[in-house]
């Protein structure tokens, strides 16, 4: 469906507005911005647990026998050793080295348990189906992604959009509870970036351990005509709370997250961006991936600049397309800035010429013709909180 303004609803559209929620265009959707306030959201998810409709994104499956190594072509990650439940960070590359999109790749080949005869004899043993390979995209870019991908991908691969799926975000240090008490066993199971299939009744659910706030928490892919059931049995959970764009924005800058089109566009590279984490040894030294050559450059000292984090004093806070400088010298700009709940100062992230990136240096950025000190830091600004196993 979409409304007056060109924009599309989401699944829950009419649940949002039920709970009071603010709603505002955004990646080409109404989405709730805020329900009780920005803040208050905010610091109830980092104390509790936050629930969040991130249903925008795009939901993607890539299939056939050679799905593995065809997204390898395209993505710097190793997708071929990625075992079946684990999900992993990737980006999606340009010839010229420049990142197309952010995502995150699931091994989601399905497990076929053995067959039995009436005797409870084994007559087919289990075993692994087709290659299945659960792909999410930023909202924003799901489309050129998607064309991107099938211009790319080979012809005896299959690319399907999950057209009908909605996706739900609980997170927070009590989502683990709350999710316990509604699917008995699932927490048990996962760790941080893992994922799994759940039948909750009759709802078909894909229950992965990540999300893009810093703290511990599930994502929630669910049939799009089904997930206001799958909502309101989270929110009946007293930690539970909807809670909107504008504080999943402030925590993932704390997080020191980047978001992109704003802190990645595809003039920037995973080294300038500083994520070459997502570029496995293996593919570094392998290549056959879109990029590798320029990439490769840049991380052998290519790169002029880099993405940082920036503290600043005060209370006034530096958004995004504000100018940075040394003495007279504008050496940078904000890519993303706000006033953190956590930390009680502003913080932000933008990106600056390498000779002033290391952490600790000095600088001024510009917000409202004044110039206001701020220093480089290391990220994230608040620690993570993700579950990694005891």
């Amino acid at each position: 469906m979409s409304d007056d303004n060109n924009t599309e609803t989401l699944p829950l559209d009419a649940w949002h507005r039920r709970q009071g929620a603010r709603m505002v265009p955004f990646a080409g959707y109404q989405m709730p911005i805020q329900y009780q306030g920005i803040v208050t959201e905010h610091e109830w998810t980092r104390q509790h647990a936050g629930l969040f409709d991130v249903s925008h994104m795009g939901q993607l499956m890539v299939t056939g026998e050679n799905a593995a190594s065809a997204l390898e072509a395209v993505l710097p990650g190793d997708i071929t050793s990625l075992k079946p439940g684990r999900v992993r960070y990737s980006l999606l590359m340009a010839e010229d080295g420049g990142v197309l999109d952010d995502l995150m790749v699931t091994n989601a080949t399905p497990w076929i348990p053995a067959e039995e005869d009436e005797d409870g004899n084994v007559v087919v043993e289990g075993r692994w189906g087709d290659p299945a390979y659960y792909v999410v995209v930023n909202g924003a870019m799901k489309w050129d992604d998607i064309a991107y991908l099938r211009e790319h991908l080979p012809d005896d691969v299959t690319l399907t959009h999950l057209e009908d799926q909605a996706l739900i975000a609980l997170q927070g240090p009590a989502a683990t509870n709350a999710l316990g008490r509604a699917m008995r066993g699932v927490p048990e199971e996962l760790t941080f970036m893992q994922s799994m299939h759940y039948d909750f009744g009759e709802l078909p659910l894909r229950i992965s351990r990540c999300g893009y706030t810093g703290e511990d928490g599930f994502e929630i892919s669910v049939p799009a005509e089904q997930a206001e059931i799958l909502a309101n049995r989270l929110c009946a959970e007293i930690e539970v709370r909807p809670a909107g764009l504008g504080a999943r924005d402030s925590l993932r800058l704390e997080a020191g997250l980047p978001l992109y089109g704003h802190d990645l566009t595809a003039e920037i590279d995973p080294v300038s961006a500083n994520l070459t984490f997502a570029l496995s040894k293996k593919r570094r030294e392998s290549g056959g991936w879109m990029g590798h050559a320029p990439v490769m450059k840049a991380l052998d000292g290519g790169s002029t600049r880099f993405r940082v984090g920036l503290t600043l004093d005060g209370r006034l806070p530096a958004r995004e397309g504000a100018p940075i400088f040394v003495g007279d010298d504008q050496i940078g700009v904000v890519t993303s800035g706000g006033f953190s709940p956590t930390l009680g100062h502003p913080i932000a992230m933008g990106y600056v010429d390498a000779a002033h990136a290391d952490e600790g240096t000095g600088l001024e950025v510009e917000v409202r013709n004044k110039r206001l000190p701020a220093r480089v830091t290391s990220m994230p600004f608040v620690p993570h909180n993700y579950y990694r196993g005891s």
